[in-house]
């Protein structure tokens, strides 16, 4: 090598230097990776010298982007121009690609390289290109032109641009991590700044001073951050009083123990407003394991909180009135019995039904039936002691429980303080109503049952006073019955039993049918059987006066038999014509504990040669939560005879999610009372929220019972309820009428579809 060749290795040396100390030290290297070309270049004495990152197109092609270039005067551009920056790999450049991802270069003149004819387009007669790696992976390459001579390339050379290769992977590297940690910062801070949760490191003092604390608190609780960090005895100054020792006994423990923090409190807001809150924190320790702060999170569980405690009011108190729920009103009255038989006391029960209250509904509408119901409540608590229970059973009926009165010798001073009490109701009820501006009487038919005259037991004085109310009804005349352990002597109730049995020995009854939409699309996909009593003058008795007695008297399973019979009539006459649809009947109390009951109703089906699985059998809540175990068994026995499965009335039981969540259940059908008006109660919204989210995590379809407005439907198909029934839809329908529904379309399911 002579003196010049040695001055020149000289020079590229401390080029290739100077270059790699950018890269390893200058975190805006990227920015000066066309000067870094420069020194390379004029070092090497070549007329180019650039960098090569590869891209993909959109359609996955490769590509190479000049990303830093350096040309001497006069020298053209590589790519034919500066601001000509991608070119394909394919087809001119392809088998670079091999060669590059091999790790090796590409040298020599344009005559002998792959590719080598495109380069001498741009005026190159020898280049020298090492390929450069980031994290094992081909990222790009750099290289050198000669348009002067076919270039033999020395080994410095080739060293030169290795080494700078090299840098530039450990750059890249470094790059890579750095903007990892930056996004994983924003991400990490965007979570904490915007997320739904407060996040807090405080210190591990007593009084848990706060270092910092993120926006959120302000939206939350009405504190600004800067408030709270100013503060140190913000926090315990903000616990509600009734968790204010437990919280901080538990702050106390994990400061001292370095054990997590995991709680559910209650902070007092700005605003005076009650919020909970889930808290959990751990401690942070340094190298050698000092605690150095404690970092947490804050989640507000109001909401959730309100429907937990809604459910459980619910489950005592009935959602219209407030008043107790028949619930309570049986463990009440099981305290009371207890009581009497401790102490020879006795026990009252009224049932009190109003009468033809649905005719209010009906001509009215059901927002002025709900607030008479509202007033009859108000009177019935003024018509009794501030010792005595009112309870709303459900719809137009109450219960009363007189309970602690004196027996006395012949138990006739009971009878006298429960009649007093059922005059007291009816004169109550005297003074007509005001419903928007028309007066409205209203009368109620009250049923009177005694422990121990006539009941020996809780359930025995509801049924009791319920067969009363019955009679009282029928009879139209006193407006009460006293129960005599249900052996009436009046002729009113022999005179109904009478016809009844005649209905059963002559069948007359009929089925109406409510379809069950889907409410995405407003296909019916199947119907609700519901029986009707026709009397000899035509009129018909609604199940719910009838189907109580017909229990009591031992008829049911006749009647249930016939309603199974009459389905699968009637499935067959529709699948004649054409018409496919998943047919539901209920089953009463009575029907449900039947020893045989999947036999019987499997037996009526295979006679009719049809699909169990179209066949939905429909059990209420409350029977189904009776005694779970006995249930579980029949429910099973329906599922294997391949019968469809469906809670009735879900919500207004007793159901343990372990026991719902091990019965063979398809269908979990929401009762109306928590429809209504759901879209405009927030704690209705909240509590259908939740069973919609159970159903789903059970994996059961969802049904919404007395869906009457399109507000209501709209708030139910956003919530994904996927089936539901109701007067929106259709009322109950004789059974051509499904028929035509079947060929021409509901006509108020345009409702669905505007909704």
């Amino acid at each position: 090598m002579g003196p010049l060749d040695r001055d020149r290795g000289g020079v590229l040396t401390a080029a290739v230097r100077w270059v790699t100390e950018l890269l390893q030290g200058d975190d805006a290297w990227d920015e000066r990776l066309s000067e870094a070309m420069q020194r390379l270049g004029e070092a090497a004495a070549v007329d180019r010298a650039f960098v090569f990152q590869n891209v993909r197109d959109p359609q996955g092609r490769l590509w190479m982007d000049k990303v830093a270039w350096w040309r001497s005067e006069g020298t053209p551009a590589r790519l034919g121009s500066d601001d000509t920056h991608l070119h394909p790999y394919f087809p001119d450049y392809a088998p670079w690609i091999d060669i590059f991802q091999r790790g090796e270069p590409i040298e020599g003149s344009v005559t002998s390289i792959p590719g080598g004819q495109a380069l001498g387009r741009d005026g190159t007669r020898a280049t020298l290109e090492v390929p450069i790696a980031c994290d094992g992976d081909w990222w790009g390459f750099v290289g050198f032109d000669d348009l002067r001579r076919d270039r033999a390339w020395s080994p410095e050379e080739r060293r030169a641009l290795e080494t700078v290769a090299g840098a530039m992977d450990a750059a890249l590297q470094r790059f890579r991590r750095e903007e990892d940690v930056r996004l994983h910062e924003e991400r990490y801070r965007s979570m904490v700044e915007n997320g739904p949760a407060i996040t807090y490191i405080d210190g591990v003092d007593d009084s848990a001073s706060t270092i910092y604390i993120s926006p959120q608190v302000e939206r939350i609780l009405g504190y600004t951050p800067l408030e709270w960090r100013n503060d140190p005895e913000l926090w315990p100054r903000l616990l509600h009083p009734d968790d204010r020792t437990r919280a901080l006994a538990e702050n106390e423990r994990h400061n001292e123990t370095g054990e997590p923090f995991q709680m559910e409190y209650r902070l007092l807001a700005k605003d005076g407003r009650v919020v909970w809150v889930h808290d959990e924190a751990t401690i942070v320790r340094d190298d050698r394991g000092v605690p150095r702060y404690s970092h947490g999170v804050m989640v507000d569980i109001s909401e959730r909180k309100g429907g937990e405690e809604q459910v459980v009011f619910r489950a005592y108190h009935d959602e219209l009135t407030g008043l107790p729920s028949q619930a309570m009103f049986e463990e009440l009255l099981e305290l009371s019995v207890s009581r009497a038989q401790r102490h020879d006391g006795a026990v009252a029960v009224l049932c009190v039904d109003i009468d033809d209250f649905r005719l209010v509904n009906d001509s009215l509408g059901h927002d002025v039936g709900d607030r008479i119901l509202l007033l009859v409540a108000e009177r019935l608590r003024e018509a009794t002691r501030e010792t005595d229970l009112v309870a709303r059973r459900g719809g137009d009926r109450f219960l009363m429980l007189l309970a602690d009165l004196d027996r006395g010798e012949t138990g006739e001073a009971a009878a006298i303080r429960a009649e007093a009490v059922a005059q007291r109701i009816r004169d109550s009820l005297a003074a007509p109503f005001d419903a928007d501006g028309t007066e409205l009487y209203v009368q109620a038919s009250v049923g009177i049952s005694l422990f121990p005259q006539d009941a020996e037991d809780s359930a025995s004085l509801q049924r009791n006073a319920e067969a009363a109310m019955f009679e009282a009804k029928k009879s139209g005349n006193t407006g009460y019955v006293v129960s005599a352990r249900g052996a009436f002597d009046s002729a009113a109730k022999l005179q109904f039993v009478t016809r009844l049995r005649k209905a059963v020995d002559s069948q007359r009854w009929t089925l109406h049918y409510q379809p069950v939409v889907q409410l995405d699309t407003g296909r019916m996909t199947g119907v609700e059987a519901l029986i009707r009593w026709i009397e000899p003058d035509g009129t018909m008795v609604p199940p719910n006066e009838f189907i109580p007695l017909a229990e009591e008297l031992g008829l049911i399973e006749v009647i249930g038999d016939w309603v199974v019979r009459e389905l699968v009539f009637q499935y067959q006459a529709w699948n004649e014509l054409g018409i496919e649809l998943e047919v539901g009947f209920n089953l009463s109390p009575r029907q449900f504990w039947q020893p045989d009951l999947a036999e019987r109703i499997v037996g009526q089906i295979d006679l009719g040669r049809i699909d169990p699985s179209r066949v939905m059998v429909e059990v209420t809540e409350s029977s189904a939560m009776m005694d779970p175990d006995r249930a579980q068994v029949i429910l099973d026995e329906l599922h294997a005879a391949g019968l469809a499965i469906a809670i009735d009335d879900f919500g207004t039981g007793y159901s343990s999610l372990s026991r719902l969540r091990t019965m063979p259940v398809k269908v979990l059908k929401i009762d109306r009372t928590f429809v209504h008006d759901v879209h405009d109660d927030p704690q209705s919204a909240s509590i259908v929220t939740a069973f919609l989210e159970l159903a789903r995590g059970l994996g059961m379809t969802t049904l919404a019972e007395g869906i009457e407005t399109p507000e209501e439907l709209a708030f139910l198909r956003q919530r994904g309820c996927e089936l539901g029934q109701g007067f929106l839809f259709s009322r109950p329908v004789p059974p051509e009428e499904i028929i035509a529904y079947a060929f021409g379309g509901i006509p108020a399911v345009s409702a669905l579809r505007s909704a």
